[in-house]
């Protein structure tokens, strides 16, 4: 297996689109690695993630707004950023730039 974790991305100018694009590029048991876009979107007012698997998480291109329910301000994040997420950790998307799109690579894992 091959690839590249910025072809296909969209074109500018940049049109927001309904949702993130999700990508499983790799998943083995107790594994999942995911090529996530985003072109403006946010979780939807009240959402939280709540995983029971812990994430490691890294901005690759774009900016964007992660923010954690024990947090009282959201974190911003730009290009090359990366945050370990604890299982059960509840977070959410608050904020992802429309300008350009905004390239996360997700690698999901059971808990230790």
């Amino acid at each position: 297996m091959a690839g590249n974790l910025f072809a296909g991305l969209p074109k500018l100018p940049m049109v927001p689109e309904a949702a993130e694009r999700m990508e499983t590029l790799l998943a083995r048991p107790g594994l999942r690695i995911e090529r996530i876009v985003s072109t403006g979107q946010a979780s939807p007012e009240g959402f939280w993630y709540e995983q029971a698997d812990a994430e490691w998480v890294v901005l690759l291109a774009g900016d964007a707004l992660l923010r954690f329910e024990d947090e009282g301000e959201a974190r911003r994040m730009h290009a090359g950023d990366w945050i370990f997420i604890e299982p059960g950790r509840r977070h959410r998307v608050d904020w992802t730039t429309a300008a350009t799109p905004s390239v996360w690579l997700a690698v999901h894992h059971a808990p230790d």
